[in-house]
């Protein structure tokens, strides 16, 4: 059975009123593949109700970035949300969300600027004033979110400790292919060789973790040796930054306790991220 569609405010305000018991929401920008999918099933498991949404976000694409290009794939998602027993999807035009030129927005602040937002400037801006305005929209009870892009959740989490915004937030575990290469969106811009350098993130997190015993010059050196032969591969990996830092706050991590490894490059044209969370100090 197919999902109830909302494309307007009010459309979605009509299903969400007949919506009884707990409401679970998936904020997605569509092209959906198993990563989201085991959100749905994660959501699904925290509420009677499930709900989708389906908006390519212009607010978090910077000049020069893949707004135009991002894959939209309307009808495919669709019938993987009805796969997943998804009972209502949001999927509003630009004009929806933003019928005026935003005047008042989300800044994201110190945490905004740093690691990825360092290498985006603006993106954490967009994608937090997105998800409020979802927040306010569907009205859930729960969010769900993965933790691939590790600093979004944190920032998000963040948001609604802030603003006092009523929904528990909640991580769902990073999906990746039998090689390690974590689910993306984006990876079906990769061709072959790419993807093959690609994989070398995934590596890199993986020999850095290995370390985490022996504290964090012992990760980093570690992850980066991984990195530095895959600079040189055919195609190169570009990297955009190589980071251990507190998973909270995204400030540098020191001395033991959790921590998040996370890592971007360019492979071609295509920008890609993983982490992983370790405890610096013990075996991982």
């Amino acid at each position: 059975m197919k999902p109830v569609i909302a494309r307007t405010r009010e459309e979605l305000a009509a299903a969400r009123a007949r919506i009884e018991g707990t409401l679970a929401f998936v904020p997605t920008m569509g092209a959906l593949h198993e990563g989201h999918l085991s959100l749905m099933r994660e959501a699904r498991r925290n509420a009677d109700t499930v709900a989708v949404s389906i908006f390519v976000n212009p607010l978090q694409f910077g000049p020069g970035e893949d707004f135009d290009r991002y894959p939209r794939t309307f009808e495919a998602d669709i019938e993987a949300c009805a796969g997943e027993g998804v009972d209502l999807v949001f999927a509003p035009d630009r004009d929806v969300m933003y019928p005026d030129e935003p005047q008042v927005t989300i800044k994201s602040g110190p945490m905004g600027e740093v690691v990825e937002g360092a290498a985006r400037p603006g993106h954490f801006d967009g994608m937090l004033t997105v998800v409020l305005k979802l927040l306010n929209l569907v009205r859930p009870d729960v969010a769900v979110f993965g933790e691939k892009d590790a600093q979004q959740l944190a920032m998000i989490r963040r948001m609604v400790a802030d603003l006092n915004v009523p929904v528990r937030i909640i991580g769902g575990a990073t999906v990746r292919e039998p090689d390690g290469l974590a689910l993306s969106s984006r990876n079906r811009y990769l061709s072959e060789p790419e993807r093959r350098t690609a994989l070398a993130l995934s590596r890199a997190l993986r020999a850095g973790a290995e370390a985490a015993a022996d504290g964090p010059e012992a990760v980093l050196g570690a992850a980066g040796a991984v990195l530095d032969k895959a600079a040189t591969a055919d195609p190169p990996l570009a990297l955009d930054y190589l980071v251990l830092v507190d998973p909270a706050t995204f400030t540098p991590a020191a001395g033991g306790g959790p921590a998040v490894l996370a890592v971007a490059g360019r492979v071609g044209a295509t920008h890609l991220i993983d982490n992983v969370h370790l405890q610096l100090g013990k075996e991982h």
